[in-house]
């Protein structure tokens, strides 16, 4: 895979004793969709952390676009790079969290300008313009200045993607977007996701979503127990699993 983004390559993470992560290798192509499958506890949510440093890996590294993430490879060793320099890394790397993480104080357009305005030293006037028009992509040109507290869960995560996509970022990462939502707002962000899906945005999806995974992905990934059980295109793992434990998770959610 010479186009390959992102790059998981022999991933350990624990807390104290707990092994969560117990050596993952994933790669991610550019423009693709992974979907990332399994039982709760299984390290999903974890992996996804690791991949911008929000959890710094025991073992292994993560590479996006050719760039080790949270380290400095020196001969044979790695090195933690400062916070700040994470920082600049993390501003390639669109992270949307499950319950939204939006500020309270602050409108919907001001949430989508802080990070390009105060990171990345854009000029206040092109963040606005490039913010009201990621507000229009996502359905919400008329929320600009309403607070999040006023619009639904769905808008804001709605918002939440929009402002990940703000810093332009060569990866968007996304932690079961729909689990707070109620079941009649699902559709609505699955829909921003699915239309992000068709204009070759790399994406990293954890979900239980498995009609969204069937239509979206490109790789359906399994885990179980801190590790990639499977892998391969929906068609083969959905409809034709070959791991017991892919077959026995399926059953319970099909």
């Amino acid at each position: 895979m010479s186009d390959v983004m992102v790059d998981v390559h022999g991933v350990h993470k624990s807390f104290g004793l707990l092994e969560v992560l117990r050596g993952v290798d994933l790669k991610v192509r550019a423009g693709g969709v992974t979907v990332i499958l399994g039982p709760s506890g299984s390290g999903k949510s974890t992996l996804l952390r690791t991949i911008n440093h929000l959890e710094k890996v025991n073992r292994g590294w993560i590479s996006i676009d050719g760039e080790l993430i949270g380290y400095r490879r020196s001969g044979n060793k790695l090195h933690e790079l400062k916070e700040k320099d994470v920082l600049k890394q993390r501003t390639g790397i669109g992270f949307v969290f499950q319950n939204f993480n939006l500020f309270p104080h602050l409108t919907v357009l001001e949430n989508l300008i802080e990070a390009p305005v105060s990171a990345l030293r854009r000029p206040r006037k092109a963040a606005e313009e490039a913010a009201r028009r990621l507000l229009d992509r996502v359905g919400l040109a008329d929320k600009a200045d309403a607070y999040p507290r006023q619009l639904s869960g769905g808008q804001q995560q709605r918002v939440a993607i929009a402002r990940a996509l703000a810093l332009e970022p060569k990866v968007l990462l996304f932690d079961e977007p729909t689990s707070a939502l109620d079941p009649e707002l699902v559709g609505e962000v699955l829909d921003v996701i699915k239309d992000l899906a068709s204009t070759g945005t790399t994406m990293i999806v954890v979900t239980h979503e498995i009609g969204f995974a069937r239509e979206v992905a490109d790789t359906v990934v399994f885990m179980d127990g801190g590790v990639v059980v499977e892998q391969g295109p929906p068609a083969a793992v959905l409809d034709n699993p070959r791991h017991e434990r892919t077959r026995a998770f399926l059953s319970k959610v099909l």
